[in-house]
């Protein structure tokens, strides 16, 4: 009787599962930037109560600021304001690696998709390392903080533009490619009416416009890394 042996299962990634757990390592990585952003968001305005927080007329950023101050006529005081902070920085930084982890891009336009992952990053830690109080405006660093947050506006809105216009190549969906490109634009769009509120020094609803700014490309983020999670590996 022939003496049959069986081998051990390789328990290395076969080439075509690799890329599907790089991916669903990327999309974790990018699902996990937003819910960071939003839970530290969410806990710190809960924990402002004096005076309540508003989500419409406050600036994100005042949620970084533990000392009162006043700065473009607002009064900040922000209790849990490390957390904020410890998020602004914690998403910068796993959103850049979810994009880097990304897969399936030409050179040329995985360049640009990181650089503008990179500026996102920059945004993140130099908002939450320098948070925008009266403080700040006295010795000059709110330039940082104000630097960050361009970086954030800009480097998060192209980032999804980007992203949605590289959807094929990324293995998303046309309509979420799609998706992507109109919350860059608004966001971008959001931004340029936010400044535009901030320098005529109206603060109409300058909070709810940030807000369409930053959280247009945190539900990008959301939305590409919840695809990238969900895609399965090819059939043998």
């Amino acid at each position: 009787m022939t003496d049959i042996r069986t081998e051990p299962a390789d328990r290395t990634l076969s080439p075509a599962s690799a890329p599907v757990a790089q991916s669903r390592a990327a999309g974790a990585a990018l699902i996990a930037s937003g819910v960071v952003f939003f839970v530290a968001e969410f806990i710190t305005a809960a924990a402002w109560t004096d005076p309540p927080y508003s989500y419409t007329y406050h600036f994100i950023s005042d949620l970084g600021v533990h000392d009162r101050s006043t700065v473009f006529d607002q009064l900040m005081y922000s209790p849990l304001a490390a957390v904020m902070n410890t998020g602004f920085v914690l998403f910068g930084l796993i959103a850049f690696a979810g994009v880097v982890m990304l897969r399936g891009m030409r050179a040329v336009r995985r360049l640009g998709v990181v650089a503008m992952a990179a500026l996102l990053a920059v945004g993140g830690v130099l908002v939450g390392l320098f948070p925008g109080s009266a403080e700040a405006v006295a010795n000059g660093t709110d330039t940082y903080h104000s630097l960050g947050a361009f970086a954030l506006f800009v480097g998060g809105n192209v980032l999804a533009i980007l992203i949605g216009l590289a959807h094929r190549h990324l293995g998303i969906s046309h309509r979420l490619g799609r998706t992507l490109v109109v919350l860059g634009t608004l966001g971008l769009t959001s931004m340029v009416i936010f400044m535009g509120i901030l320098v005529s020094g109206a603060n109409i609803l300058i909070g709810l416009f940030e807000r369409g700014a930053v959280y247009s490309f945190l539900i990008s983020l959301i939305a590409v890394g919840a695809a990238l999670w969900k895609r399965q590996s090819p059939t043998r």
